[in-house]
């Protein structure tokens, strides 16, 4: 689980594609923000230490990558969620009850792909 400007600096390396420099990360936020590039530099820094990011020395700066997608991060969080035990079939219900159309749609495709091979 990330802290607040660790979910936000995630976010704004996956619209950058995964990989982005502190200065590249610095200038997406401040079009929403006034923030220090040290502060940006230490959250980046602390990803990179709980093992979120990757980081490759590029001219005089680090280069930082995602080591999970976005798509994979949320599954993630979905799984962590329906895992929790309480309820789980219910919040499931839930969530698929809430679900538009167009989403029911899709998820039935990615249940009709899915290999009865899988064990899953």
């Amino acid at each position: 689980m990330f802290g607040e400007l660790e979910a936000v600096v995630m976010d704004r390396l996956w619209s950058l594609g995964g990989s982005g420099t502190v200065r590249e990360v610095l200038e997406q936020l401040r079009t929403d923000r006034e923030i220090a590039y040290t502060t940006v530099l230490s959250t980046m820094d602390n990803l990179h230490r709980k093992g979120y990011l990757t980081r490759e020395r590029e001219g005089k700066a680090h280069r930082f990558r995602t080591v999970v997608s976005h798509a994979a991060h949320t599954a993630g969080l979905m799984r962590e969620a329906l895992s929790a035990g309480v309820g789980s079939e219910a919040v499931l219900a839930h969530f698929v009850g809430e679900m538009t159309e167009d989403e029911l749609t899709r998820l039935q495709a990615v249940l009709a792909r899915r290999s009865p091979e899988s064990g899953r």
